[in-house]
């Protein structure tokens, strides 16, 4: 995976990596987080800082992972699906 390589070429150590999102056993300092983002830049890839960009892109996957993921007919209240799926959101810089 290319987001694994850019990381452990850093230093750093991740621990989940998933379409959009990664999660590293390290707290990132400034410049870490600069380094990081021009690496991912060098790749084709942005890493997103903005909270209410990343709490809309979650809420875009979640949408996305019902549709393609449930039968054609969907019976569940789309605020409590998007409730349960986005509770185990961590967003912190």
């Amino acid at each position: 995976m290319a987001v694994e390589t850019e990381l452990e070429k850093l230093g750093l150590h991740p621990t989940k990596i998933e379409l959009g999102e990664a999660e590293i056993m390290e707290d990132l300092s400034i410049e870490q987080l600069d380094n990081l983002s021009i690496s991912l830049k060098n790749i084709g890839l942005e890493l997103i800082k903005d909270r209410k960009i990343i709490l809309a892109d979650k809420v875009k996957t979640a949408i996305i992972d019902l549709v393609h993921y449930t039968d054609n007919q969907i019976k569940i209240n789309l605020p409590d699906y998007l409730a349960k799926s986005l509770s185990q959101l961590r967003i912190s810089f």
